[in-house]
Order: structure tokens, then C-alpha cells, then sequence
């Protein structure tokens, strides 16, 4: 079991390097939007395995709070982005 944590806990932090670079060289603002709800997806992920690792439930309502961040940020951005030209 410390096995899987530890290679997915890698694997997690692989998958943040590589959305920063993203996140900083993304040619439009909507690819920096897509690498920054990526990033909160993958920090979701990481607390996630550590509350599981360490059996401590204290972290579930800041995993939550990151969703709900996360999806507000995203539908905001994304409406006042796209135009309304219909």
C-alpha cells in the first residue's frame, strides 16, 4: 500500500511540473485557464492521497473548498471570456 501512495504521489507531482510549464507559456488565456483548473485538480488529488496515506480526515473540508474555488473560478472567467454575440 506505501508503494502505490508513494508512485502516485509522484506521479502527481510530474503532473503539476508539467502543467506550470503550461500554465506559464500558454500562448492564450484560455489554455492558462484550462493549466490553472488542472493545477487545482491535481492539488485535489495529492490532498487526497495524503488524507488516505495518513488516515487524517481534517483535510476533506479543504479539498472541498478547492473544488468549489476551482469550478467558480473556471465558469466565471469562462463567462465574462466568451462574447455574447448571439
Amino acid at each position: 500500500m506505501t508503494a502505490v501512495m508513494i508512485i502516485s504521489g509522484v506521479m502527481l507531482v510530474l503532473a503539476a511540473l508539467v502543467t506550470t510549464q503550461r500554465l506559464l507559456a500558454g500562448p492564450g488565456s484560455l489554455d492558462r485557464l484550462i493549466a490553472m483548473d488542472t493545477l487545482i485538480g491535481t492539488a485535489i488529488c495529492g490532498l487526497s492521497v495524503w488524507a488516505t496515506y495518513t488516515g487524517d480526515t481534517t483535510i476533506v473540508p479543504a479539498i472541498v473548498a478547492l473544488a468549489l474555488v476551482g469550478f467558480i473560478g473556471s465558469v466565471s472567467v469562462a463567462r465574462f471570456r466568451v462574447s455574447d454575440d448571439s
